[in-house]
């Protein structure tokens, strides 16, 4: 039985993997503040006896003392805020995580001797230039944009994980996460899935920011968790992987799939964007595959789970991939 650590563990990444470990039979301590994370996210883990959760700011706390007597086998770093909207009011808050906070989770790693997964972010590609985007690519980030407390705290981050790992000798790796919606989802977060099935659930409009041309590939929690496991056991230290779909998909795409799964009738919005959107994203994931990786979850039948679970479901979908509309 290993002993594992995850901060941000309250958010959505964070309290499904957490269940995913426990139900190995692991021992998970999971750290969140609740900025982003929720505590309805944990709650169904607390009757089990091999969880435990503390309520911490990983930038105000020193985790080599918080957790001296206590040893980590793994250290799965995915803190941080989230969300588009949230991108100037919180934007001191995601740069010292990535910072301060990093700095903390590897100190404490280098004092148990942790394998350490850090959660880095598609964004870190800016609004690319390239597809698709391989991780030798450096972007095409804007240092002084609106998006760039995010951009630039995860490329951070990054570089935290290969000083540490060249340094120290530490087994310290960087995921890049693409575009994940499944289960554990809030209704209310900001991102475009649960704003879209939002919108269902109260029969208004669809709200699109833009022409909808924009292309993103959106990848099922289960296939996420299953890569960042894979990355964490099989990846090699001081590196970064992508893990995500590779199956772009225009915004305006996703809103007309979503409604064809349904009984909406409000149709579709269009407002323009209140920050600099990105006008496309599509990992390459040769890398993560070599390590036995795949996909397993299309666009069609995760939409269809998470439509189920909030009993909006009506039509069943016809499975013809649409994932490469624009």
């Amino acid at each position: 039985m290993a002993s594992i650590l995850i901060t941000g563990g309250a958010g959505f990444i964070g309290a499904n993997l957490c269940r995913v470990i426990l139900a190995e039979g692991h021992r998970v301590c999971a750290i969140d503040n609740f900025i982003t994370g929720k505590r309805e996210n944990i709650e169904p883990l607390l009757s089990n006896t091999r969880f435990s959760f503390r309520e911490m700011d990983i930038v105000e706390a020193e985790l080599a003392g918080a957790f001296e007597n206590e040893r980590f086998d793994y250290i799965y770093h995915l803190a941080c805020p989230t969300g588009v909207p949230n991108l100037i009011p919180l934007a001191e808050e995601m740069m010292r995580t990535c910072s301060i906070g990093t700095f903390h989770v590897l100190d404490l790693a280098k004092q148990h001797r942790s394998r350490v997964l850090c959660a880095s972010s598609a964004e870190v590609y800016g609004d690319p230039e390239v597809f698709p985007q391989r991780e030798e690519y450096t972007g095409n980030v804007d240092p002084m944009g609106p998006r760039s407390a995010y951009e630039e705290g995860k490329r951070f981050v990054e570089t935290c994980c290969a000083m540490y790992a060249r340094k120290y000798g530490m087994h310290v790796i960087a995921v890049r996460i693409f575009n994940t919606y499944g289960p554990g989802m809030s209704l209310d977060d900001t991102r475009i899935i649960p704003q879209f099935i939002r919108s269902i659930r109260d029969g208004i409009p669809l709200r699109i920011y833009g022409t909808g041309s924009q292309t993103r590939a959106h990848m099922f929690i289960d296939d996420l968790i299953a890569g960042l496991r894979l990355v964490m056991e099989k990846g090699k230290a001081g590196d970064v992987y992508n893990v995500g779909s590779d199956k772009p998909m225009s915004v305006k795409a996703l809103a007309e799939l979503v409604i064809s799964l349904t009984d909406h009738t409000a149709g579709i919005e269009y407002q323009p964007h209140f920050i600099n959107d990105h006008c496309g994203r599509c990992p390459s994931v040769e890398k993560v595959r070599q390590l036995g990786w795949e996909r397993k979850v299309n666009i069609e039948d995760g939409l269809s789970r998470m439509l189920t679970l909030h009993q909006l479901l009506v039509l069943a979908p016809s499975f013809a991939t649409l994932e490469q509309h624009s």
